[in-house]
């Protein structure tokens, strides 16, 4: 690692991008409604080498991308940061030790579980575990979907979208961490609450990671830890065949087809089995030329389209409800800061 950068004023190794998103592992008791959910709406292979108890799924030359765990709750439990190499991995582990934060060993069979030789794991914001790793095993010959492709690459399998009542600390852990970088920022009413958006990107990838909080009272409406996971398809008929077959299997729709004013990314979002919602995007801007970048701001998290789909009375009264009861609990924050 050869570049530098200063935080707090130390000069360190500057590992932006050198870390991408490499898998999701999500704890669910419906697995099958996952399986059809993967396989038959997004167009994800259905992995058959993994153990009974588990629903894990390839979109690339990795043997497993989302890795879906028997268990009770129905959201995501980890998410599986690739790093280059071992330098980058020693890199984060002196960093987080430096805030008192200790990496552990996963074990073989956690990493078997999830495609990947070795990874490591600690508890990150809002008590999901970031997992660590190097080196994925490939899968065997090229994936077979109903999707053409995504692209993952360099840029990693997608990206993330996490709702905080922590934003500041939030936002600190990633640029501690990773090296992450402000792309832009967007302000909106949903549901007729104001909301800030962060964009944070950890390579060429416009964001692997987007912060969403509440201004004025700090509340999180969202039930699951994550938002929505983002995946890019190769192609627009990518999308809209998968909007098409999602809409005739039935699951739930949360947004139509609409492009986003930052990212330009052309998309849909469709709630998953296990509550919370996956973006499929097609064509969003990458970040090449990073001393031209600008940070830019926006009002409004739409350029068109995006209308909301199935949100009634009832989806409103319970996010509402969700948010004045997340007032009464603390949102964990790693790096010790003390929670509202």
């Amino acid at each position: 690692m050869q570049d530098q950068t200063q935080l707090d004023g130390i000069t360190r190794a500057d590992i932006f991008g050198r870390v991408r998103l490499g898998y999701v592992v999500v704890e669910s008791r419906r697995l099958d409604h996952w399986k059809r959910f993967a396989v038959d709406g997004l167009g994800l292979q259905l992995d058959g080498t993994a153990p009974s108890g588990i629903a894990a799924f390839r979109m690339d030359a990795h043997q497993r991308r989302l890795v879906v765990l028997e268990g009770p709750a129905e959201d995501v439990v980890a998410l599986g940061w690739q790093l280059d190499d071992l330098e980058t991995l020693s890199e984060v582990r002196t960093r987080l030790a430096a805030r008192g934060v200790e990496l552990v060993d996963c074990g073989p069979e956690a990493a078997r579980i999830r495609g990947v030789e070795r990874c490591w794991r600690c508890t990150g914001p809002k008590r999901l575990e970031l997992e660590l790793y190097t080196t994925p095993v490939p899968g065997s010959g090229e994936p077979c979907m109903a999707s053409s492709g995504f692209v993952t690459g360099a840029a990693g399998m997608g990206h993330v979208a996490i709702s905080s009542r922590e934003p500041e600390s939030m936002l600190e852990f990633w640029q501690a961490t990773f090296d992450a970088r402000v792309s832009d920022r967007i302000e909106d009413r949903l549901d007729g609450i104001p909301f800030d958006f962060t964009f944070l990107r950890l390579n060429e990838r416009h964001h692997s990671v987007a912060i969403a909080a509440t201004r004025g009272l700090s509340i999180d409406p969202i039930r699951t830890r994550i938002h929505h996971l983002n995946l890019q398809a190769a192609t627009l008929d990518d999308v809209t065949a998968a909007y098409v077959r999602c809409r005739k299997l039935g699951f739930r729709l949360a947004n139509a087809i609409g492009q986003h004013p930052n990212d330009r990314e052309l998309s849909f979002y469709v709630e998953s089995p296990s509550g919370f919602e996956v973006e499929l995007g097609w064509n969003p801007i990458v970040v090449r030329d990073e001393p031209a970048w600008q940070v830019a701001a926006y009002r409004g998290i739409s350029l068109w389209g995006h209308q909301p789909l199935n949100l009634g009375a009832g989806t409103r009264i319970r996010r509402a409800a969700r948010g004045l009861a997340s007032l009464a609990r603390p949102e964990y924050t790693p790096f010790g800061r003390t929670p509202r």
